[in-house]
C-alpha cells in the first residue's frame, strides 16, 4: 500500500458503517470513526503514517498538490493516502462521517 489510491464504491446499495468496519478489519486495519460539520476545512498538512479512509456518510474533497489531484469522496469511497503526502480537505454541504485506519 505505498501509493495514493482512490477506490470508488461500486455496489448499488451503499455500505453501512458496520459493513465498512468489517472490510477494514479483514484488511488488518483498526478503524476509528470521525466526523466533521459542513464546509469544515483542513489546511495543508501531512502525516507520518499511511492513512486509509472510508466515507460512511456525506462527502469530503481532498486536494493534493503533488501530484495535483482534486477528488471528492462520497459514501463507500476509499482513499489510501501514503505517509508524507501533503493534502488538504474540505467537507461537503452535508458534513461527513468517516472511518480511518493506519497502515504500519
Amino acid at each position: 500500500m505505498s501509493g495514493l489510491r482512490v477506490t470508488r464504491w461500486k455496489a448499488a446499495e451503499l455500505p453501512t458503517e458496520s459493513d465498512l468496519v468489517q472490510i477494514m478489519s479483514r484488511q488488518g486495519l483498526d478503524p476509528y470513526l470521525w466526523s466533521n460539520s459542513p464546509h469544515d476545512v483542513y489546511f495543508a498538512h501531512k502525516h507520518d503514517y499511511h492513512k486509509v479512509i472510508y466515507v460512511v456518510r456525506g462527502s469530503i474533497i481532498f486536494d493534493l498538490p503533488r501530484p495535483k489531484i482534486r477528488v471528492e469522496l462520497t459514501a463507500g469511497d476509499r482513499l489510501d493516502l501514503p505517509a508524507g503526502m501533503v493534502h488538504k480537505a474540505e467537507v461537503g454541504a452535508e458534513g461527513v462521517v468517516c472511518l480511518e485506519g493506519h497502515v504500519e
